[in-house]
């Protein structure tokens, strides 16, 4: 694999330029804490696009609040709509209106962790439906991946619905995978499924080692969350020693952008609000490959 270190052969002229698309197809995910939003207007250009999740614990109103208010500085901001927040369809109107007047263009629809659903979307494909039936105004909406399969669900029925939601979206976003090769299949075999929305991989941002094998293992992210877990000895293979960059992954998929056996067009960096670090790899990576190195 080419070296993108300063010092190395450096990329020949169409991987640079494979690498400085992907760069420029960057979009970061969020999580809605007090301190995001200061941390967001301190660190990140406005011309990146992010997402905000939700959980079960803090329900919908921080993401909703935290896109809007970030929407307000000039971010183009999707939340996370998890299916099984929303009571029911006069909640699902509600939760419209306050992003049509906030300026919110984009969502991004999730089932959601809940045990228990809040009311009867069950699932994304039933919110998606459902939306799509009251009418809106988004223009984009995306929908997950899932490259290793669900810890829950079967692959057969994830692959089925994968394309009954895609009906309704704009453009798929993996969940995290750590590895290029596990990342590409699952795109080539979505876009032989007749699947053609363009699909953005999910990496991780520039994370300490310490929160990403914490939060990895806790979310449950198939054989690389595993892995990491049990093999915590074997780190050095793919942590630098101040931390993750995601270099090795980002490198191993750029060039699959121009492929045309995946709809693969971008990555969509999971920052874990390491929003300085993140931001300061993708400016040094965009400074290296603009001087050739």
């Amino acid at each position: 694999m080419t070296s993108l270190r300063t010092g190395g052969t450096g990329p020949a002229p169409t991987r640079r330029q494979a690498l400085t698309r992907a760069l420029n197809a960057i979009s970061y995910e969020i999580l809605p804490f007090r301190s995001t939003e200061e941390q967001v207007l301190e660190h990140v250009p406005t011309g990146i696009s992010m997402t905000v999740t939700t959980t079960e614990a803090k329900g919908l109103g921080p993401t909703l609040d935290l896109a809007q208010k970030l929407t307000g500085h000039g971010y183009r901001v999707a939340p996370h709509l998890a299916a099984r927040l929303v009571r029911d369809e006069r909640h699902l109107i509600d939760i419209v209106a306050q992003l049509r007047e906030a300026g919110v263009d984009g969502i991004f629809v999730i089932g959601g962790d809940a045990a228990t659903p809040a009311g009867g979307f069950h699932d994304a494909y039933t919110l998606l439906d459902t939306l799509d039936s009251l009418g809106h105004h988004f223009t984009q909406i995306g929908i997950g991946g899932y490259p290793e399969g669900h810890g829950a669900i079967s692959d057969e029925l994830i692959d089925r619905a994968i394309e009954l939601k895609a009906a309704y979206a704009t453009h798929i976003v993996t969940q995290l995978c750590f590895d290029a090769g596990i990342t590409t299949a699952w795109a080539r075999k979505l876009k032989r499924r007749g699947v053609e929305l363009p699909v953005f991989a999910g990496i991780p941002g520039a994370v300490s080692r310490q929160k990403l094998i914490r939060i990895s293992a806790g979310l449950g992210l198939g054989q690389s969350a595993r892995f990491l877990k049990k093999q915590q000895n074997m780190l050095w293979r793919f942590f630098l020693p101040g931390g993750y960059r995601p270099d090795k992954l980002f490198e191993g998929l750029a060039p699959r952008l121009a492929e045309t056996e995946t709809n693969l067009a971008g990555f969509h960096l999971f920052t874990f609000n390491e929003l300085e670090k993140t931001e300061a790899w993708r400016r040094k990576l965009q400074a290296r490959l603009g001087n050739g190195s």
